[in-house]
């Protein structure tokens, strides 16, 4: 009987000492981070725009961490500064990925600042980008004989709509892009630690 007291004790310690480490201490570190003046929190169509993000399973080839050079080339590629914790204030759930089959979104508001870019890249990513293997997100878009007014119009290569079609984006469409356009932690950061990065 003594053995299994030992055997509880020792599991609740543990489970203590790992909700001290894994959850109560970064909670504590984290809770004073200030988010920099140029971070703002998303408009209701960027938020709209990130549920769609997450819906669709973005996060799955796309990272958002841009890491510390000592890491890897993401600076070499023109993904911004590394990724700081404040960059994150307004981010729940984040969306810092696990893999990379396509490029980091980070700073994609800055790299590719046209909404008719995104539109047609969501619409048919090779005919912008040859050989992606993003697939292609037509659901999010209508094709009418004729365009109304207000309606946002899809710019596409010839060839790509049928004669006499046109491509317009849906409410999710325009969220979508209005998140995408919205990613920008590119600013430099003011403080004292603007040499390093976000741990990774």
């Amino acid at each position: 009987m003594h053995r299994y007291r030992v055997i509880f004790a020792g599991a609740v310690l543990t489970a203590v000492f790992a909700f001290f480490i894994l959850a109560w201490l970064p909670q504590r570190q984290l809770s004073a981070v200030v988010p920099m003046d140029q971070l703002q929190p998303y408009t209701p169509d960027q938020a709209a725009g990130r549920a769609v993000y997450i819906s669709n399973g973005c996060l799955y080839c796309h990272s958002q961490q841009v890491r510390d050079p000592s890491f890897g080339s993401d600076q070499a590629r023109g993904w911004g500064r590394p990724s700081y914790p404040e960059d994150y204030r307004y981010d729940e759930p984040h969306l810092l990925g696990t893999m990379r089959t396509g490029p980091d979104l980070t700073n994609i508001g800055v790299r590719q600042p046209s909404r008719a870019w995104h539109y047609a890249h969501l619409y048919e990513p090779r005919a912008l980008v040859p050989g992606s293997v993003m697939p292609s997100f037509r659901f999010l878009f209508l094709v009418e004989p004729q365009a109304e007014p207000g309606d946002e119009v899809v710019e596409l290569p010839p060839g790509t709509v049928p004669a006499g079609q046109v491509v317009v984006a849906t409410a999710d469409a325009r969220h979508l892009v209005d998140y995408l356009l919205s990613l920008n932690r590119n600013y430099p950061r003011a403080d004292a630690r603007a040499g390093g990065g976000m741990d990774h």
